[in-house]
């Protein structure tokens, strides 16, 4: 379980073939907190660290993985958000992340006001369902709250401090992200869809 309050900017450094799908190699200063076996959010999407050491971590990609987040084209270089999962004494900053991506969004606009930046981000159906005005919503990984909601998609503003601790502001028109809705309104939609197939 995470929290969508990233911790740090980890570099791809490598990507190789592994059994039927991808290694990934992150280089990262969060490298010393890991053991084998551990779990850590990369980009928002929950990975196992299957090898350690002083600077980095690798981590399997699975098929399906791949197929359902935007590690279908993950390559060295790119800056991805990590963050290592919950204690259960820590203070929960953001809101209950679980690292399981529902679907990639697609950002539709950025817009600059001052030094704050809006983003536009548009989703797949039945996307919308999930997503309410003041409610949350982990893209790449980045606890954000939503500020508005369209029949496509949805509108969050990024903060200065938002804006240099992650790679939101690395994104442009047109760039893929992993979205995860909030889990206590998917669970909410779920038993009033069984409630009302119940009921008729």
């Amino acid at each position: 379980m995470f929290t969508g309050i990233i911790q740090d900017i980890g570099r791809v450094t490598s990507v190789t073939s592994g059994g039927s799908g991808h290694v990934v190699t992150v280089a990262t200063r969060l490298a010393r907190e890991l053991h084998i076996g551990d779990s850590i959010a990369v980009d928002g999407v929950c990975l196992t660290v299957t090898r350690r050491e002083a600077d980095g971590f690798s981590a399997d990609v699975s098929p399906t993985t791949a197929r359902l987040t935007t590690f279908d084209n993950i390559a060295p270089g790119r800056r991805v958000n990590l963050e290592l999962p919950l204690r259960p004494t820590d203070r929960l900053g953001g809101h209950w992340v679980t690292g399981h991506v529902d679907a990639v969004g697609v950002v539709a606009e950025t817009e600059d006001e001052g030094d704050v930046r809006h983003l536009s981000i548009r989703v797949p159906p039945p996307g919308w369902s999930y997503l309410v005005e003041r409610g949350s919503v982990a893209v790449s990984g980045v606890s954000l709250t939503i500020v508005s909601v369209a029949d496509d998609g949805f509108r969050v503003t990024l903060i200065p401090h938002t804006l240099s601790v992650t790679t939101l502001g690395d994104l442009v028109p047109g760039a893929r992200v992993n979205l995860e809705y909030d889990i206590v309104g998917k669970y909410v939609l779920r038993l009033a869809e069984v409630w009302r197939n119940r009921t008729g």
